[in-house]
């Protein structure tokens, strides 16, 4: 077999992937992780059932594929804009403009993936739920390590208020329909910040 039928593959195989955890990764916003399956996924993308089964193998690895890319696109659109500002208050201020334009840009049609996920797998075990909790404690980490430079006598204590006020800014938007309820969440998050 020539290099570039098997690089035809791979680079298929990667669009298929790709293509499959972003659609996974929105679904799991409005409906959650667990409603995901190989069918409805084939449905939302125009993918056949076989291809993205011979990518991903089985559920699971799609639900893991939808952490790993919903991380991603976070770090794009969250972190790596924001880290342009110097370390501390001026970051963490950066941080917190770039979460909300986040949801403004309704990047995933339910909210935050990282609350929404949460809120589903808060409590279990296994690959996903372990993806779902790496994500969420990174967040809180970079919260806290920004927290630190910025002087905090208590990061772990001032990033747990930081997320507990996104994390409703979020569900209240979602609920409502409200963006008054980001701007909400985000000036009482820069309360904390200063």
């Amino acid at each position: 077999m020539s290099s570039n039928v098997t690089d035809g593959r791979r680079a298929r195989g990667d669009i298929t992937r790709r293509t499959a955890a972003r659609k996974a990764a929105e679904i799991a916003t409005t409906h959650g992780l667990d409603s995901i399956t190989v069918g409805s996924l084939a449905t939302a993308t125009g993918l056949s059932k076989s291809g993205i089964l011979t990518v991903f193998g089985n559920r699971e690895a799609i639900q893991v594929a939808a952490v790993a890319e919903a991380r991603q696109i976070y770090i794009e659109t969250v972190i790596a804009p924001a880290w342009r500002e110097a370390p501390g208050r001026p970051r963490l201020r950066a941080l917190l403009d770039c979460w909300v334009d986040y949801l403004r840009a309704e990047v995933f049609p339910g909210g935050c993936f990282i609350v929404a996920s949460t809120a589903e797998y808060g409590r279990r075990d296994g690959p996903v739920a372990d993806g779902v909790r790496a994500l969420k404690r990174e967040w809180l980490d970079l919260l806290e390590s920004e927290l630190a430079v910025a002087g905090s006598a208590a990061p772990a204590q001032d990033a747990f208020r930081i997320d507990a006020f996104l994390c409703v800014g979020n569900t209240r938007r979602e609920l409502f329909g409200d963006d008054d309820e980001l701007d909400r969440a985000h000036a009482l998050a820069s309360e904390i910040i200063g």
